[in-house]
Protein backbone atom coordinates (compact mmCIF):
# COMPACT_ATOMS: atom_id res chain seq x y z
CA UNK A 1 0.00 0.00 0.00
CA UNK A 2 1.34 3.41 -0.92
CA UNK A 3 2.18 5.63 2.08
CA UNK A 4 -0.10 8.23 1.12
CA UNK A 5 -3.19 5.66 1.21
CA UNK A 6 -1.63 4.67 4.23
CA UNK A 7 -2.16 7.53 6.25
CA UNK A 8 -5.10 8.40 4.80
CA UNK A 9 -6.54 5.33 5.96
CA UNK A 10 -5.02 5.73 9.49
CA UNK A 11 -6.69 9.05 9.70
CA UNK A 12 -10.12 7.74 8.82
CA UNK A 13 -9.77 5.06 11.48
CA UNK A 14 -9.30 7.76 14.31
CA UNK A 15 -11.61 10.04 12.55
CA UNK A 16 -13.95 6.23 13.44
CA UNK A 17 -13.34 6.35 16.78
CA UNK A 18 -13.82 9.59 17.54
CA UNK A 19 -17.00 9.46 15.74
CA UNK A 20 -18.08 6.96 17.26
CA UNK A 21 -17.56 7.72 20.98
CA UNK A 22 -20.03 10.30 20.70
CA UNK A 23 -22.68 7.60 21.07
CA UNK A 24 -20.86 5.51 23.61
CA UNK A 25 -20.84 8.78 25.77
CA UNK A 26 -24.35 9.61 25.37
CA UNK A 27 -25.10 5.65 26.37
CA UNK A 28 -22.38 6.66 29.27
CA UNK A 29 -24.04 9.60 30.82
CA UNK A 30 -26.77 7.69 32.05
CA UNK A 31 -24.76 5.82 34.51
CA UNK A 32 -22.42 8.88 35.41
CA UNK A 33 -22.91 12.45 35.91
CA UNK A 34 -20.52 14.69 32.88
CA UNK A 35 -17.38 15.76 35.22
CA UNK A 36 -17.30 12.56 36.85
CA UNK A 37 -16.98 10.38 33.42
CA UNK A 38 -14.44 13.10 31.93
CA UNK A 39 -12.10 12.20 35.05
CA UNK A 40 -11.80 8.56 34.78
CA UNK A 41 -11.57 8.88 31.05
CA UNK A 42 -8.72 11.99 31.25
CA UNK A 43 -7.19 9.99 34.69
CA UNK A 44 -7.30 6.62 32.90
CA UNK A 45 -5.68 8.49 29.11
CA UNK A 46 -3.26 10.20 31.21
CA UNK A 47 -1.82 6.95 33.16
CA UNK A 48 -1.71 5.02 29.68
CA UNK A 49 -0.33 7.68 27.95
CA UNK A 50 2.68 8.02 30.33
CA UNK A 51 5.31 5.55 29.11
CA UNK A 52 5.05 7.13 25.52
CA UNK A 53 5.38 10.67 26.56
CA UNK A 54 8.85 11.03 27.35
CA UNK A 55 8.26 12.54 31.00
CA UNK A 56 12.04 11.79 31.87
CA UNK A 57 13.67 15.37 33.26
CA UNK A 58 10.99 17.05 34.34
CA UNK A 59 9.38 20.19 32.73
CA UNK A 60 10.04 23.55 32.10
CA UNK A 61 8.55 26.37 33.09
CA UNK A 62 7.35 26.88 29.24
CA UNK A 63 6.42 24.00 28.96
CA UNK A 64 4.02 23.81 31.92
CA UNK A 65 2.84 27.48 30.59
CA UNK A 66 1.92 25.57 27.41
CA UNK A 67 0.72 22.43 28.53
CA UNK A 68 -1.81 24.64 31.16
CA UNK A 69 -2.99 26.72 28.34
CA UNK A 70 -4.00 24.02 25.76
CA UNK A 71 -5.16 21.48 29.32
CA UNK A 72 -7.87 23.90 30.13
CA UNK A 73 -8.75 25.04 25.94
CA UNK A 74 -8.93 21.30 25.86
CA UNK A 75 -10.86 20.59 29.00
CA UNK A 76 -13.66 23.67 28.84
CA UNK A 77 -14.10 21.93 25.58
CA UNK A 78 -14.79 18.29 26.53
CA UNK A 79 -16.94 19.44 29.64
CA UNK A 80 -18.98 21.35 26.96
CA UNK A 81 -19.49 18.95 24.65
CA UNK A 82 -19.87 16.14 27.21
CA UNK A 83 -22.44 18.31 29.33
CA UNK A 84 -24.42 19.44 26.11
CA UNK A 85 -24.66 15.49 25.21
CA UNK A 86 -26.81 15.19 27.96
CA UNK A 87 -29.60 17.50 26.33
CA UNK A 88 -28.79 16.89 22.50
CA UNK A 89 -28.35 14.34 19.72
CA UNK A 90 -24.95 12.80 19.08
CA UNK A 91 -25.17 13.98 15.18
CA UNK A 92 -26.46 17.55 16.35
CA UNK A 93 -23.16 17.20 18.68
CA UNK A 94 -20.88 15.74 16.29
CA UNK A 95 -21.91 18.57 13.33
CA UNK A 96 -21.25 21.77 15.79
CA UNK A 97 -18.12 20.24 17.44
CA UNK A 98 -16.88 20.38 13.40
CA UNK A 99 -17.07 24.15 13.26
CA UNK A 100 -14.15 24.11 15.79
CA UNK A 101 -12.11 23.98 12.30
CA UNK A 102 -13.93 26.69 10.76
CA UNK A 103 -13.58 29.27 13.73
CA UNK A 104 -9.94 28.33 14.18
CA UNK A 105 -9.04 30.96 11.31
CA UNK A 106 -10.89 34.38 13.09
CA UNK A 107 -9.61 32.86 16.12
CA UNK A 108 -5.68 32.90 14.64
CA UNK A 109 -6.69 36.34 13.24
CA UNK A 110 -7.98 38.04 16.61
CA UNK A 111 -4.82 36.56 18.83
CA UNK A 112 -1.97 36.24 16.32
CA UNK A 113 -2.80 38.94 14.04
CA UNK A 114 -3.20 36.70 11.20
CA UNK A 115 -4.73 38.40 8.04
CA UNK A 116 -7.52 36.07 6.89
CA UNK A 117 -8.67 34.83 3.55
CA UNK A 118 -11.56 35.51 1.44
CA UNK A 119 -12.29 31.43 1.79
CA UNK A 120 -12.55 32.25 5.49
CA UNK A 121 -15.04 34.49 5.45
CA UNK A 122 -17.44 32.01 3.18
CA UNK A 123 -16.52 29.17 5.40
CA UNK A 124 -18.36 31.13 8.34
CA UNK A 125 -21.45 31.77 6.50
CA UNK A 126 -21.60 28.33 5.48
CA UNK A 127 -21.18 26.99 9.09
CA UNK A 128 -23.35 29.47 10.07
CA UNK A 129 -26.31 28.40 8.11
CA UNK A 130 -25.63 25.24 8.32
CA UNK A 131 -26.07 25.48 11.94
CA UNK A 132 -29.24 27.71 11.75
CA UNK A 133 -30.47 24.74 9.62
CA UNK A 134 -29.81 22.18 11.64
CA UNK A 135 -31.46 23.79 14.86
CA UNK A 136 -33.69 25.57 13.20
CA UNK A 137 -37.65 25.72 14.69
CA UNK A 138 -38.82 22.73 12.26
CA UNK A 139 -36.16 20.39 14.07
CA UNK A 140 -37.18 21.86 17.37
CA UNK A 141 -34.73 24.81 17.48
CA UNK A 142 -31.43 25.37 19.14
CA UNK A 143 -31.68 23.60 22.63
CA UNK A 144 -30.08 23.78 25.49
CA UNK A 145 -27.28 21.24 24.36
CA UNK A 146 -26.92 22.54 21.36
CA UNK A 147 -26.04 25.96 22.47
CA UNK A 148 -23.53 24.84 25.49
CA UNK A 149 -21.78 22.71 22.63
CA UNK A 150 -21.11 25.97 20.28
CA UNK A 151 -18.70 26.44 23.31
CA UNK A 152 -17.08 23.17 21.94
CA UNK A 153 -16.50 24.81 18.69
CA UNK A 154 -15.03 27.98 19.67
CA UNK A 155 -12.91 26.21 22.65
CA UNK A 156 -11.44 23.23 20.21
CA UNK A 157 -11.24 26.15 17.37
CA UNK A 158 -9.25 27.61 20.11
CA UNK A 159 -7.09 24.53 20.65
CA UNK A 160 -6.30 24.06 16.99
CA UNK A 161 -4.58 27.58 17.03
CA UNK A 162 -2.81 27.07 20.55
CA UNK A 163 -1.42 24.10 19.53
CA UNK A 164 0.10 25.04 15.75
CA UNK A 165 1.68 28.07 17.69
CA UNK A 166 3.31 26.06 20.36
CA UNK A 167 3.88 22.64 18.90
CA UNK A 168 7.10 23.98 17.46
CA UNK A 169 8.53 25.31 20.39
CA UNK A 170 7.82 22.08 22.47
CA UNK A 171 7.07 18.38 21.69
CA UNK A 172 3.93 17.47 20.63
CA UNK A 173 4.08 14.26 22.60
CA UNK A 174 5.03 15.79 25.70
CA UNK A 175 2.34 18.93 25.12
CA UNK A 176 -0.19 16.32 24.51
CA UNK A 177 0.22 14.28 27.95
CA UNK A 178 0.04 17.53 29.66
CA UNK A 179 -3.22 18.44 28.29
CA UNK A 180 -4.71 15.00 28.82
CA UNK A 181 -3.44 15.36 32.83
CA UNK A 182 -4.69 18.82 32.68
CA UNK A 183 -8.16 17.71 31.59
CA UNK A 184 -8.38 15.01 34.27
CA UNK A 185 -7.71 18.00 36.74
CA UNK A 186 -10.44 20.13 35.51
CA UNK A 187 -12.83 17.32 35.57
CA UNK A 188 -11.95 16.38 38.56
CA UNK A 189 -11.89 19.43 40.53
CA UNK A 190 -15.08 20.85 38.91
CA UNK A 191 -17.06 17.67 39.38
CA UNK A 192 -17.56 17.76 43.27
CA UNK A 193 -18.08 21.76 42.64
CA UNK A 194 -20.82 21.71 39.61
CA UNK A 195 -22.45 18.90 39.67
CA UNK A 196 -23.91 16.34 42.36
CA UNK A 197 -21.34 13.18 41.37
CA UNK A 198 -23.48 10.32 40.20
CA UNK A 199 -21.27 7.14 38.94
CA UNK A 200 -23.41 3.86 38.75
CA UNK A 201 -20.76 1.20 37.75
CA UNK A 202 -22.25 -1.08 35.01
CA UNK A 203 -20.18 -2.88 31.95
CA UNK A 204 -22.13 -0.55 30.01
CA UNK A 205 -20.23 2.53 31.56
CA UNK A 206 -16.80 0.87 32.68
CA UNK A 207 -16.29 -0.01 28.49
CA UNK A 208 -17.17 3.49 28.01
CA UNK A 209 -14.52 4.75 29.96
CA UNK A 210 -11.89 2.28 28.40
CA UNK A 211 -13.11 2.88 24.95
CA UNK A 212 -12.99 6.75 25.20
CA UNK A 213 -10.13 6.89 27.22
CA UNK A 214 -7.92 3.99 24.96
CA UNK A 215 -9.21 4.36 22.48
CA UNK A 216 -10.97 7.48 21.47
CA UNK A 217 -7.94 9.27 23.05
CA UNK A 218 -4.74 7.41 23.47
CA UNK A 219 -4.92 5.54 20.08
CA UNK A 220 -6.84 8.04 18.19
CA UNK A 221 -3.81 10.45 19.19
CA UNK A 222 -1.53 8.60 18.00
CA UNK A 223 -3.37 7.36 14.39
CA UNK A 224 -3.66 11.27 14.09
CA UNK A 225 0.21 12.01 14.83
CA UNK A 226 1.24 8.89 12.34
CA UNK A 227 -1.16 10.33 9.71
CA UNK A 228 -0.61 14.10 9.40
CA UNK A 229 2.82 13.68 9.64
CA UNK A 230 2.39 12.37 5.90
CA UNK A 231 -0.18 14.75 4.57
CA UNK A 232 -1.03 18.27 4.21
CA UNK A 233 -3.20 20.13 6.68
CA UNK A 234 -5.68 20.54 3.40
CA UNK A 235 -6.11 17.07 2.90
CA UNK A 236 -6.47 16.31 6.43
CA UNK A 237 -9.21 18.73 6.95
CA UNK A 238 -11.00 17.08 4.36
CA UNK A 239 -10.65 13.17 6.07
CA UNK A 240 -11.25 15.10 9.57
CA UNK A 241 -15.21 15.82 7.84
CA UNK A 242 -15.87 11.69 8.47
CA UNK A 243 -15.85 12.14 12.05
CA UNK A 244 -19.66 13.61 11.86
CA UNK A 245 -20.92 11.51 9.34
CA UNK A 246 -19.33 8.47 11.12
CA UNK A 247 -21.17 9.71 14.53
CA UNK A 248 -24.06 10.59 12.41
CA UNK A 249 -24.44 7.21 11.41
CA UNK A 250 -23.48 5.26 14.29
CA UNK A 251 -26.45 7.22 16.14
CA UNK A 252 -28.84 5.89 13.57
CA UNK A 253 -27.83 2.40 13.82
CA UNK A 254 -27.08 2.28 17.38
CA UNK A 255 -30.28 4.86 19.10
CA UNK A 256 -32.41 5.50 15.56
CA UNK A 257 -31.88 8.45 15.56
CA UNK A 258 -33.31 10.10 12.32
CA UNK A 259 -32.22 13.80 11.14
CA UNK A 260 -34.54 15.73 8.58
CA UNK A 261 -33.42 16.56 4.78
CA UNK A 262 -32.71 19.98 6.15
CA UNK A 263 -30.63 19.22 8.69
CA UNK A 264 -28.65 16.85 6.44
CA UNK A 265 -28.56 20.01 4.60
CA UNK A 266 -27.42 21.88 7.29
CA UNK A 267 -24.78 18.82 8.06
CA UNK A 268 -23.60 19.28 4.77
CA UNK A 269 -22.57 22.43 4.78
CA UNK A 270 -20.78 22.68 7.94
CA UNK A 271 -18.70 20.25 6.14
CA UNK A 272 -18.74 21.83 2.93
CA UNK A 273 -17.31 25.32 5.22
CA UNK A 274 -14.53 22.26 7.38
CA UNK A 275 -13.53 22.20 3.90
CA UNK A 276 -13.15 25.37 2.55
CA UNK A 277 -11.38 26.77 5.67
CA UNK A 278 -8.48 24.67 4.55
CA UNK A 279 -9.08 24.81 0.83
CA UNK A 280 -5.93 25.48 -0.89
CA UNK A 281 -4.38 26.26 2.40
CA UNK A 282 -1.18 23.92 2.02
CA UNK A 283 -0.83 21.54 -1.03
CA UNK A 284 -2.69 18.09 -0.77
Amino acid sequence: MKPARRADLTLIAACFLWGVSFVIVKDALMQSTPLAFLAMRFALATAAFAPFAGLGGGFSRAELGAGALLALLLGVGFIAQTVGLVYTTPSRSAFIVGVSSVLAPPIAMITLKERPRAMVIVALVLAAFGIWLLTNPDAGGLNRGDAVTLITAVSFGGQIVAVAALSSRHSVIRLLWLQMAGAAVLAAVGAPLFESVRVTWTAGLIGAVLFTALGATVLALFLQLRAQSQMSSSRAAVIFCSETLFAALTSWIVLGEKLTLTQWIGGALIIVGMVAVEWRRAPV
